[in-house]
């Protein structure tokens, strides 16, 4: 069962980004997607929302963990106020709307969005006491615009592709290497590189655990050696992927 509802919530995040004209991103969240009808005179009768905000530009994820998984309580302390939630889309948007600033899936028009202390806003940002992750950042031109990992991860794991549990963690030393490495990745726009037909072949789940507890998931297709998100890796960042892989494997 957990399977089925993997697969149909990466069909949901396809559909949703492409009619958003942004990231390809298949939703990597363990969770739940809300389906309703809308009253309104829409393409679609159904609609597949995921939980997402809008803000400065960037597109924000909150994503599911698995309540079994979850180490230790997450710790999140707001900073200042960046923004408010001026539209929700369940309810009102059809398929086809277009995401601008102050968009949010389910958060109620009026909820303030913070910055989280210690954390780059660019980065990720709470809402309604939920961790939103960016998504998707056009202005982004290097992983360390999109994700400032460097000193801020405590653990990543690959995950099961069945149901998302963690199967394996990184060693030390690749878990240094790869943070050490990923900043100088460049980034591409999902939809060119799903053009170009680099989001296929065989898929990896990675799953970064931040030091505050919260963690996020990002897909790699090991084959053509990129990142759902559009970031592209290079020779160093595939080696220490496919070590542990190879770890995993024994």
């Amino acid at each position: 069962m957990r399977k089925l509802f993997f697969i149909v919530v990466l069909l949901g995040l396809f559909i949703l980004t492409a009619c958003n004209s942004s990231s390809g991103n298949p939703n990597l969240a363990i969770g739940k997607t809300t389906s309703f009808s809308t009253e309104k005179q829409c393409p679609d009768a159904e609609i597949e929302w995921i939980d997402m905000v809008m803000i400065q530009g960037i597109k924000y994820e909150h994503h599911y963990q698995n309540p079994d998984e979850v180490n230790e309580p997450i710790t999140i302390e707001k900073g200042k106020e960046i923004g408010k939630v001026t539209y929700q889309m369940a309810g009102n948007a059809c398929v086809d709307h277009k995401a601008k600033n102050g968009d949010a899936t389910f958060l109620e028009v009026g909820t303030p969005i913070y910055e989280v202390l210690g954390y780059p806003t660019n980065f990720l940002i709470t809402a309604d006491d939920k961790v939103y992750i960016a998504e998707f950042n056009s202005e982004a031109k290097t992983a360390q615009d999109f994700f400032p990992l460097n000193g801020l991860v405590k653990n990543i794991y690959f995950e099961s592709t069945e149901d998302g549990s963690r199967i394996h963690t990184f060693s030390q030393t690749s878990l240094e290497q790869f943070l050490e490495v990923w900043p100088e990745l460049e980034v591409k726009k999902p939809q060119l590189l799903l053009d170009e037909g680099n989001l296929e072949g065989e898929r990896v789940f990675l799953e970064v655990e931040l030091n505050n507890g919260e963690a996020f998931r990002m897909l790699y297709w090991a084959d053509t050696n990129t990142f759902h998100n559009g970031v592209v890796g290079n020779e160093a960042i595939q080696k220490i992927i496919e070590f542990e892989l190879s770890e995993l494997n024994k």
